[in-house]
């Protein structure tokens, strides 16, 4: 009688303990999902459900390999975004619970909607597949993009005749390009490695391979002291002017309600990040120390316009022209001057 009832107690104990672990799990889940819409700011500490407080001895966050058991959205330890965790919680009873979830950190200021006024228009090639657009002076640099089409060229603005042609081989697919002194910087998409060119020849000088980080190139600028790339993430990678091939810091973008992914075309301007978001008609003013998205540019009428409802032909291509844009996208029959309000 009785070990029938010391199994009894422990049969008990057992789903106690068991109902106890649902309960914390489930509680935190909750608690997560209804977090992931509203987000947090730097600075919040997470209110975790007392249903899993009480019941727990200790509790840490893992991410991106760290690990850290205060609860304060700490921008040294998360970033911008939407952060990927996993909460581990051991339990009074000496029970280690795991559960993955997404921490989204966005900023504290909204994005203001930033005005423009179109002053001129230029014409621009409906066969360009524009990755990467430069402009300087009167010479407009394109990274031409496409499987066995890629190219690099210039030509003078209005003309949009290449006055110079550098054809890729065809298994490189071009992305984006930016201007260093009498060299071009270029990503390529999937080939995993970056071309240096001759600015007036468009003769290549090397080439190097892209930090393992990037998984894929997509945009490009240079901000005086660090060449600026994107890779489809929501990330501006720091990469070394002298060794590209090293990062010296990472960057996440968000705004005050969401994560910015998939950032393309990048031009560097008055101490801003002027970004596309691929498959949008928007261009996003970013603080390049914080990520914060500051402001925003609507150019859905410019897209709708020259886009002739191909879904790829998005606006991708961002350029000044003194302190006003340029912007085209690509096959855009037309690029566009405007003055940013």
């Amino acid at each position: 009688m009785k070990q029938k009832i010391i199994i009894g107690c422990a049969s008990v104990f057992l789903l106690t303990s068991c109902n106890n672990k649902e309960k914390m799990l489930d509680a935190l889940a909750d608690y997560n999902n209804g977090m992931m819409e509203k987000g947090y700011h730097f600075g919040d500490k997470l209110q975790l459900p007392s249903t899993v407080t009480e019941n727990a001895e200790s509790i840490s966050i893992s991410f991106d390999g760290k690990q850290t058991s205060d609860l304060t959205i700490n921008p040294q330890f998360f970033t911008l975004g939407n952060n990927e965790v996993i909460f581990t919680i051991k339990t009074k009873d000496g029970e280690v619970l795991n559960q993955d979830a997404t921490v989204n950190v966005f900023t504290k200021n909204p994005e203001q909607n930033l005005g423009y006024k179109v002053v001129a228009d230029y014409p621009h090639g409906p066969d360009h597949f524009i990755e990467g657009f430069l402009v300087e002076g009167n010479t407009v640099y394109e990274s031409v993009g496409g499987e066995g089409v890629s190219q690099l060229i210039k030509y003078p603005l209005g003309e949009a005749v290449p006055a110079v042609v550098r054809k890729q081989p065809a298994d490189i697919f071009s992305e984006g390009c930016t201007i260093v002194g009498n060299k071009i910087y270029q990503l390529t998409y999937r080939n995993k490695i970056g071309f240096v060119y001759d600015k007036n020849t468009l003769e290549k000088q090397s080439e190097f391979p892209l930090p393992n980080v990037i998984g894929e190139g997509w945009g490009l600028t240079y901000d005086g002291k660090n060449l600026i790339a994107t890779d489809g993430t929501k990330n501006l990678y720091f990469l070394d002017v002298e060794n590209p091939s090293k990062v010296i810091k990472t960057v996440a973008v968000a705004g005050n309600k969401m994560t910015y992914d998939q950032l393309n075309e990048l031009e560097y301007h008055n101490g801003f990040i002027y970004a596309n978001v691929w498959h949008h008609p928007i261009v996003l003013k970013i603080n390049p120390e914080t990520g914060e998205a500051v402001g925003k540019f609507d150019f859905t009428k410019l897209t709708e316009e020259n886009s002739k409802g191909e879904s790829e032909h998005v606006l991708n291509g961002i350029a000044f022209k003194g302190e006003n844009m340029l912007i085209t996208g690509k096959n855009w029959p037309k690029m566009y001057e405007v003055d940013i309000r």
